[in-house]
């Protein structure tokens, strides 16, 4: 009896924490550091936000790596990838007061949730890590 009602319970959590799509992306951040040397990569693939945000970081590389890997976590776990007329700056990893690094989405990215999902609720949850040679990132979708 007990378990039954457990499973029912765990049933209902899982109902209202819907995963709608996930992401990872690793990056070599030897090919970010040489590819940050060309202003016309950085301005197509970074929001003005990041690129202002990256001149109070020492280390630029491992902050742009991540914020790309970021990028492309996201838009696996969309399950489209870059297409239809998304692009990276369509997406922007902002850290909130707390240092938490967050992904912001404009209209379009919400709008491609909505005609794929049905959802005009949703939240993104965002992890980054990274260490000399490599940046990673993990992107879940679930409903809001």
């Amino acid at each position: 009896m007990v378990l039954i009602k457990l499973s029912r319970n765990l049933k209902k959590f899982v109902n209202k924490m819907k995963i709608f799509g996930n992401g990872v992306d690793i990056v070599n951040n030897f090919r970010i550091k040489k590819s940050i040397k060309n202003n016309k990569f950085v301005n197509r693939i970074f929001s003005i936000d990041e690129i202002k945000d990256s001149k109070k970081v020492k280390n630029k590389t491992n902050f742009f790596a991540k914020r790309f890997a970021a990028k492309e976590a996201f838009a696996k776990s969309l399950g489209t990838g870059f297409v239809k007329g998304i692009n990276f700056k369509d997406i922007s990893v902002k850290n909130n007061k707390f240092g938490k690094p967050e992904i912001h989405i404009n209209s379009k990215i919400k709008s491609v949730l909505y005609n794929k999902y049905k959802i005009k609720n949703f939240k993104i949850f965002l992890s980054l890590a990274d260490e000399k040679n490599h940046s990673i990132a993990f992107v879940i979708i679930n409903k809001g």
